[in-house]
C-alpha cells in the first residue's frame, strides 16, 4: 500500500496486560508508524507510564487509557502482571475481560481497519459487526504454540493435564528435536489452570486464534517455518511473521548509579540476569542463584523482584553476601 494511504489507517493494539506482551507491541506499532499507519495503543495508566518513552512516534501513536475494574481477589491499584504474583493472575484476567464495554466503545469511537490483540478472546465478536480485520499477535515463540496451544492437544477440560500427556507432542508436530522435556514439563502444567472467568490459559488462547482473521507471529520463516506451517494448518488461517520486530536503540541514558558501576569493568566482562516481571523464586531458589553467580568469580548484575516470604531483596540475600 502506498505511503500515502497508510496515514488513513487506523490500527487499535490491545494486547495483555503484561510488559512482555504490551512491549513487543509497542516496538510493532513503531514500525508501523514509521510506515505512516496511525495506531491507538489501548493499555492502563500505569503501563502508559512505563511505556511512552519507547513511542518513537508520538505523533502516529496515541494511548488510550483502559480502566481496570476492581475485582475480588485482585490487589486495589493492581493493572498489569507485574503488580501482582503469578498465582494471581487469573483475577488480572477477569477484570482484563470487564474491560469489553470499554474496547467497544472505542472501537465505535475511532473505528480502526484492523485490531491487534492476543488474549482477548472476545475481540473478534466486538469487531465483525463492525466489518473490522483482526490479527492475533503472538509475542511467544512459534515452538511453544505448535508444541502446547494447538487444537490437536485437545487439553482436557474436566481435569488438570498430566505431564504424561504433555510430553506426547500433538498428532501431526513437525518436529523430532523441539520437544518439551524435564522441568519443561512442570513449567507448562498451567495451561489447565483457570485464566478468567469459567475459562482456562488453553481455551483462552486458543479460541483467540480460532475466532480470528489472521495469526502473527513475532518469529521468522528461515528459524521456525515448518512450525508455522503447522499451526496454519490447525487454525486453518493465514500466518503473518512479523521477524523478531528489534527495538531502535535507546537514546535515554541509563542511571548515573548503573552507569557509573559497569564503568568500573571492561567490555563484555559482567553477567547480566533477568527474570521477569511475573516470575518470584522460592527462597531456596533465590539463595541458590545468588550463590551461583558468586561462584563465578565475575561482576554480575540481576534484576529480580523479593522471593516469597521477603519483603526485599536486601533482606533475602545468604547471610554475608553483601559483605563478600
Amino acid at each position: 500500500m502506498a505511503e500515502t494511504d497508510s496515514s488513513e489507517f487506523r490500527i487499535l493494539m490491545f494486547p495483555w496486560f503484561a510488559f512482555g506482551h504490551m512491549t513487543p507491541y509497542l516496538h510493532l506499532a513503531n514500525k508501523l508508524a514509521q510506515k505512516g499507519y496511525r495506531i491507538t495503543f489501548a493499555t492502563p495508566q500505569n503501563a502508559i507510564n512505563r511505556l511512552q518513552h519507547l513511542n518513537l512516534f508520538p505523533d502516529f501513536i496515541s494511548f488510550h487509557v483502559i480502566t481496570v475494574p476492581s475485582v475480588t481477589g485482585l490487589p486495589p491499584g493492581a493493572e498489569t502482571a507485574s503488580d501482582v504474583p503469578i498465582f494471581l493472575t487469573h483475577f488480572l484476567a477477569i477484570a482484563f475481560d470487564l474491560t469489553r464495554d470499554q474496547l467497544q466503545s472505542l472501537v465505535t469511537s475511532i473505528k480502526p481497519k484492523f485490531i491487534i490483540y492476543d488474549a482477548a478472546y472476545w475481540i473478534p465478536e466486538v469487531a465483525k459487526p463492525l466489518g473490522i480485520k483482526t490479527i492475533n499477535f503472538n509475542v511467544v515463540s512459534a515452538a511453544s504454540i505448535a508444541i502446547v496451544l494447538v487444537p490437536a492437544r485437545n487439553v482436557p477440560k474436566d481435569r488438570p493435564i498430566t505431564m504424561e500427556e504433555l510430553a506426547t507432542p500433538p498428532p501431526g508436530y513437525p518436529s523430532t528435536s523441539v520437544v518439551l522435556r524435564g522441568t519443561e514439563l512442570e513449567t507448562l502444567l498451567f495451561v489447565t489452570n483457570p485464566f478468567g472467568e469459567e475459562m482456562t490459559f488453553y481455551e483462552r488462547i486458543t479460541l483467540s486464534m480460532k475466532n480470528c482473521d489472521v495469526i502473527s507471529i513475532r518469529t521468522c520463516y528461515e528459524v521456525e517455518g515448518k512450525l508455522c506451517d503447522y499451526i496454519s494448518s490447525q487454525y486453518q488461517k493465514q500466518v503473518l511473521l512479523t521477524g523478531p520486530v528489534l527495538p531502535e536503540d535507546s537514546k535515554s541514558s541509563l542511571d548515573e548509579r548503573w552507569s557509573n558501576w559497569l564503568a568500573g569493568f571492561e567490555p563484555g566482562s559482567v553477567v547480566f540476569c533477568a527474570f521477569g516481571s511475573q516470575l518470584i523464586l522460592e527462597m531456596a531458589q533465590f539463595r541458590e542463584l545468588v550463590l551461583a553467580f558468586e561462584l563465578t568469580g565475575l561482576p554480575f548484575f540481576i534484576a529480580l523482584k523479593p522471593p516469597l516470604g521477603a519483603e526485599t531483596v536486601e533482606e533475602a540475600l545468604p547471610e554475608g553476601f553483601e559483605e563478600r
